[in-house]
């Protein structure tokens, strides 16, 4: 009697193909269950209210006032643009981090040219910032 000789595992093969679809389609599986939270919309961000003390008190050494208008900025009564407001900031920040800086804002001005500014005083690590509503 002739017996049939047994596979010893030498011509085993191991199919991928299978095992790529199913990895493939759990990934797409999670992708598309996967729920992210919007981050913008848990952000508790209001502006301070209008201030009615008057602005007779003169700007003592160290301090910077910066207006933000409908139009642009005023930096210490100077008309500014973003650039030049981001280089004096900047050069102020290299020099003297832990001056004050007084914000204030017209109810007209958008939300976002404040957003701008602030953006400008965390480059130049300036944290001493104050926000008024004018």
């Amino acid at each position: 009697m002739n017996r049939p000789e047994r596979n010893r595992g030498d011509n085993v093969k191991l199919e991928m193909t299978p095992m790529i679809d199913v990895v493939f389609q759990l990934l797409i599986f999670f992708v598309v269950t996967l729920k992210q939270d919007d981050i913008l919309s848990h952000m508790d961000v209001s502006r301070p209210g209008v201030s009615v003390i008057e602005d007779t008190v003169e700007v003592p050494r160290g301090l910077v006032k910066i207006e933000v208008y409908d139009g642009g900025f005023m930096a210490n009564g100077v008309r500014v643009g973003v650039a030049e407001l981001d280089r004096r900031l900047s050069r102020l920040g290299r020099y003297n981090p832990d001056v004050s800086v007084i914000i204030k804002c017209t109810p007209d001005s958008p939300h976002a040219s404040l957003v701008k500014l602030l953006d400008v005083c965390a480059k130049a690590r300036l944290k001493n910032l104050s926000v008024f509503s004018i």
